[in-house]
């Protein structure tokens, strides 16, 4: 019984001990309180919210350096083939046949292999015995935010 008393007794000293330690100036108590967390919360948010912007608009710019990339190869890969065959491709899928391009690629902005083809009865050279495609255009309709024209017109 009397180790039981002590016990208690020396659990009660300590808790008043630890009591009397936080009350003293210079004396810090460990953690965080509840305005603390609520302001570090708020940054984070904050930051994360603008970095997401600034994500997705580079995302977009990747997207559209793709696409031009994209139709400057299938164009040059159009004269090329009309200049080697002297007839101009039918399709796309000519140039790919004809190994001017490994496949058609996709159009980053609408995620298809779907492009609108210009067939025109122009000639590039007095050789040039037939007309087909002359140039490659994306089929969105969307408008670029950086440049304010339709992809469907570069």
């Amino acid at each position: 019984m009397q180790t039981g008393k002590n016990r208690m007794r020396s659990i009660t000293q300590s808790a008043v001990a630890r009591t009397r330690l936080r009350n003293q100036p210079g004396v810090h108590a460990a953690g965080f309180t509840l305005l603390e967390m609520m302001i570090v919360i708020t940054i984070i948010l904050i930051l994360a919210g603008m970095a997401a912007g600034r994500y997705e608009k580079s995302v977009l710019r990747a997207k559209e350096a793709t696409l031009k990339q994209d139709l400057f190869v299938m164009r040059q890969a159009i004269q090329q083939y009309t200049l080697d065959k002297q007839a101009a491709p039918g399709s796309l899928d000519d140039l790919v046949q004809a190994k001017y391009l490994a496949v058609i690629p996709t159009d980053p902005i609408t995620r298809t292999k779907n492009w609108h083809l210009d067939f025109d009865n122009v000639l590039l050279t007095p050789e040039q015995t037939s007309s087909g495609v002359t140039d490659v255009h994306s089929t969105s309709d969307a408008i670029s935010p950086f440049e304010n024209t339709a992809y469907s017109t570069w």
